[in-house]
């Protein structure tokens, strides 16, 4: 398989652990100017481009700003920081749980998205970490959805993120996730559910369709009490929002879920009430590169089973987490291999909104 040649280094630095944007210059002559090109393909508009030109922040690959009347050259890149969008601060902490030269893992709360992406940008776990943990090179291996919660993967060097993603590509990784449900006690478990699940771009869920299976679920009851259930899931293949597909299909939807059986309207920004009760419980796998084997495990509870009249609620709070992951093993594993670094100081964002009920 032909090896995909790896992208200049940007000739800017991050700013708020966010990386420049790189843009390159297609194949054809329909442009006479990069400015020409930048208008035509980006939505900020020409008079915005026009004023980033004149200010310098559009640059080349060694730095030099770029000209208004720079001629366009297709395969040439440049690079520019995007003005961050207005973003509420996500209240609660992002928790490392295992560091070393080669990984970090983290056990990311509700509502923080992985990486940067649409109006989530220096507010993600990616960027984030790289303040925290001055790793500048940190890149992601997975992504977790932002309303769940749990365990995701880094990397510490560039040139072995391929290696840790193609666990994930090629299904190496054993995956748990952890969420609270209705109880139906004519739900016979434990089942494997198998359907086609489709999402269209654009459309805000996922639907299940006639055809062949491309989505696999295992989905175990744990306990029960109160009309509401505990349950282990554990995905076999990786279709988007599949987990919550599949519980809202057997008719037990996950508490929180926005999205199924029915599309809720959002949520007004800063409410971080009740989140979707969902958690990635269990990351394992053999490590591509040092050859040990993985087990993490998230502390974290979910709060609708330790209360859920809190939950129903809307409750703010988020205990910092204290216990650990543990090896293949068995044994305590410490959450560091090396010290982690202190915390870089993070922007302050507006305070989120009060919540309806104080608990």
């Amino acid at each position: 398989m032909r090896r995909r040649t790896p992208p200049p280094p940007p000739p800017l630095p991050q700013r708020d652990g966010v990386d420049p944007v790189r843009v390159r210059l297609p194949p054809g002559d329909a442009w006479e100017t990069v400015r020409d090109h930048l208008v035509a393909r980006l939505a900020a508009g020409a008079e915005v481009i026009d004023g980033m030109l004149e200010t310098g922040r559009i640059v080349d690959a060694a730095g030099r700003a770029v000209p208004r009347d720079m001629a366009y050259v297709p395969g040439m890149s440049v690079w520019f920081h995007r003005d961050l969008p207005d973003e509420e601060r996500v209240p609660f902490p992002i928790d490392v749980i295992y560091r070393d030269e080669h990984l970090v893992v983290a056990d990311k709360p509700h509502f923080l998205a992985t990486t940067p992406r649409g109006s989530h940008v220096a507010e993600t776990a990616l960027a984030r970490l790289r303040r925290q943990l001055d790793i500048p090179a940190l890149g992601a291996a997975h992504r977790l959805d932002r309303l769940t919660a749990g365990l995701v993967m880094f990397t510490v060097r560039p040139e072995e993120r391929g290696a840790y993603q193609s666990l994930f590509r090629d299904r190496r990784v054993a995956k748990e996730y952890e969420a609270v449900a209705p109880y139906d006690p004519a739900l016979a478990l434990p089942r494997t559910v198998r359907s086609r699940i489709v999402k269209e771009r654009g459309v805000l869920a996922a639907q299940e369709v006639e055809g062949e299976p491309n989505a696999v679920s295992r989905v175990e009851l744990l306990e029960h009490r109160d009309g509401h259930a505990r349950y282990r899931l554990t995905p076999g293949t990786g279709q988007t929002h599949q987990l919550r597909v599949h519980m809202s299909a057997l008719g037990v939807p996950i508490l929180g879920d926005p999205l199924y059986p029915v599309v809720t309207a959002p949520v007004a920004p800063g409410d971080f009430r009740r989140p979707l009760q969902l958690l990635a419980r269990v990351l394992e796998f053999t490590d591509p590169v040092t050859g040990r084997e993985h087990r993490f495990v998230s502390p974290r509870v979910l709060r609708a089973w330790s209360s859920y009249a809190e939950w129903a609620a809307g409750c703010l709070r988020c205990p910092r987490l204290t216990r650990h992951a543990t090896s293949a093993e068995g044994a305590e594993t410490p959450p560091a291999v090396r010290p982690v670094r202190k915390p870089a100081p993070e922007r302050r964002a507006p305070a989120p909104p009060a919540p309806a009920a104080a608990c």
